[in-house]
């Protein structure tokens, strides 16, 4: 199986791939997705804001299911909506979804600055609501509209947040769809080099916990990406975006624990590794940027997957060199790699003015059922590209 991706003619670039699907292209197909908000309290006495595709496959009572799955007498919101994640009145509690396809978790671990309202993630809803599947986006720390309370954010290497998350999401899929059903995870630029990170700590435990991972636009050497970032016309555009919503979460953080960083040090970043140097380094028990990003780096350790991966990367992705893309020789057997020589950074945009994002996340769950088919099939081990 293969993603054989094609742009338009009127999206010529990387560029244009990246920044036009994650502003205009059509997300979704019929209404819009609606989720609704669970607050899971961490392990460190902070909190994930979880969103859920509405309505919840398998749940006829979702205020009962938040109260004993997330530890909380009730959800945050009982819907969220609009491209912001804005709170909106719901229109009726979430119910079971019928039918005779075979149910399945699908779970979204968003990018740098992301959320449930991001392009990519309500697509892949907008999918998973076509499959008849459970569809959940846990947001990152500060990263759901709300300061978190630790003394904490979130960062490229973090399985460990990874891995309570996904035990919560494992317990949930077993009490309400069966042990037999499937929990899918994709991770998304960030969010896909995090998933990485947990799955080579896991090696063959995390086959316990997931039936199969994708990975959509990966930094996996974040050094290269960082420094990619700060040349040319990606330093003027995503850098510079990037920093201002971040520095932005650093002066709440700030307010939260004045003597936590330097806040002034902060501000005046001028790249992604200033800003790492300073704020993410240091806050999350690393060195600074350049330990930072060497031991968060999904790239070196590859070998060590040993559960059912997908790496989708457009050759002319703008944050990440195609020249840090692994080769068939680097991988495992688990290990599917699509690397179409055009998308972007989590682009993919298909068909006529102003576009729409539908391909990338049906071809990406045709994988998964296709693998999942394949393992159920031979009882062991991972389908052979």
């Amino acid at each position: 199986m293969e993603f054989h991706y094609r742009p338009p003619r009127w999206l010529p670039d990387g560029h244009s791939q990246t920044i036009w699907p994650a502003l205009y292209a059509r997300a979704w197909s019929g209404e819009r997705p609606r989720y609704v908000r669970t607050r899971w309290d961490a392990p460190d006495g902070d909190f994930v804001d979880v969103d859920w595709l509405q309505p919840v496959l398998g749940c006829h009572d979702f205020r009962g299911v938040s109260c004993r799955d997330a530890g909380r007498e009730a959800p945050l919101a009982n819907e969220v909506g609009g491209r912001n994640g804005e709170a909106v009145k719901a229109e009726g509690g979430p119910s079971s979804v019928g039918g005779q396809r075979k149910p399945a978790l699908l779970v979204l671990f968003h990018g740098l600055e992301g959320s449930s309202s991001s392009h990519y993630a309500l697509a892949m809803a907008d999918r998973a609501r076509s499959l008849g599947w459970a569809f959940a986006v846990p947001m990152f720390r500060g990263c759901s509209g709300e300061p978190n309370r630790a003394a904490r954010a979130y960062h490229s290497g973090d399985w460990r947040e990874v891995d309570w998350i996904l035990a919560r999401m494992q317990a949930w899929k077993d009490e309400h769809l069966g042990p037999e059903a499937a929990l899918f995870v994709a991770g998304v630029s960030l969010g896909g080099n995090a998933l990485l990170r947990w799955a080579q700590q896991q090696g063959v435990r995390a086959m316990e916990r997931a039936s199969a991972l994708a990975v959509i636009s990966a930094p996996l050497d974040l050094a290269a990406c960082g420094h990619a970032l700060h040349r040319g016309f990606n330093r003027v555009s995503y850098e510079r975006m990037f920093l201002a919503s971040m520095k932005h979460k650093a002066r709440q953080k700030a307010a939260q624990y004045p003597d936590l960083f330097d806040l002034q040090r902060v501000l005046r970043a001028r790249s992604l590794f200033d800003f790492d140097d300073a704020f993410t380094g240091p806050l999350h028990g690393f060195g600074g940027a350049d330990d930072y990003w060497r031991r968060a780096s999904s790239r070196p350790h590859l070998h060590a997957l040993q559960i059912p991966t997908l790496l989708l990367n457009a050759r002319n992705d703008p944050f990440v060199p195609a020249s840090v893309l692994p080769a068939a020789g680097d991988v495992p057997n688990c290990v599917t790699l699509w690397q179409p020589k055009a998308g972007g950074h989590v682009g993919f945009a298909e068909g006529r003015w102003p576009g729409q994002v539908l391909g990338m996340p049906r071809a990406v769950t045709d994988w998964m059922q296709a693998t999942c088919a394949t393992i159920s099939n031979k009882g062991h081990g991972a389908p052979q590209e």
